[in-house]
């Protein structure tokens, strides 16, 4: 029996809310182990954020599938070089419910405060592959490896500004999984939600 409108809703925001919560709780499982090294690329950090998805219990209690730098395959012409034009992305968390499957991602980027290239990378490949929709139904996370959170957040919204999306800055949220989480507005997707990891009391 297919799941009605509501109900799917229902699970779909659960889902999502499971996803947030064992990617937070993997991060944070990561600053206490000391592990990650601020000269790490992003996807040194995701894989070791990755490793404590896959360790956490809770993954197993509520079914949860992970893996990283996920293929989205879209309707595009196969000839050479196709599989190149795969968007692809850090990571995808997957989980069955009755016949239905439930996808969530997470794109995550390296940020410094005073690295504006860093900070214009968080929105051209970051925040507009979600509103074009190259990516969806996910989150963006940026790992903070240089800087105080709130100084790169008015970084990234000053470039946003500057590009005339002033209604699509990011504005900070209340959460009880993590502080401080923020959300940026946007025509096409709605409501997109942005976690910055700092990682900036680790030494090198």
């Amino acid at each position: 029996m297919a799941l009605n409108t509501v109900i799917y809703e229902k699970f779909r925001n659960a889902f999502e809310q499971k996803c947030c919560q064992l990617i937070i709780e993997a991060y944070q499982t990561s600053v206490t182990e000391k592990i990650i090294q601020l000269d790490w690329n992003e996807n040194d950090i995701s894989s070791e954020i990755h490793r404590h998805i896959k360790e956490n219990p809770l993954r197993l209690k509520w079914k949860v599938s992970t893996n990283v730098e996920a293929d989205i395959p879209k309707d595009i012409q196969k000839e050479k070089g196709f599989s190149d034009k795969f968007p692809r992305i850090d990571f995808r968390l997957t989980s069955f419910i009755s016949t239905y499957e439930f996808e969530y991602f997470f794109e995550a980027k390296n940020l410094k405060q005073n690295d504006s290239a860093l900070k214009r990378r968080y929105i051209d490949t970051g925040i507009d592959n979600f509103v074009s929709k190259k990516y969806e139904n996910g989150s963006l996370i940026g790992y903070l490896l240089e800087g105080l959170t709130n100084e790169t957040v008015i970084g990234i919204n000053s470039l946003l500004e500057k590009d005339k999306r002033n209604t699509e800055t990011l504005i900070i949220k209340s959460s009880e999984l993590i502080k401080p989480y923020y959300e940026s507005t946007h025509s096409d997707i709605g409501i997109l939600k942005h976690f910055i990891f700092d990682f900036t009391s680790l030494t090198n």
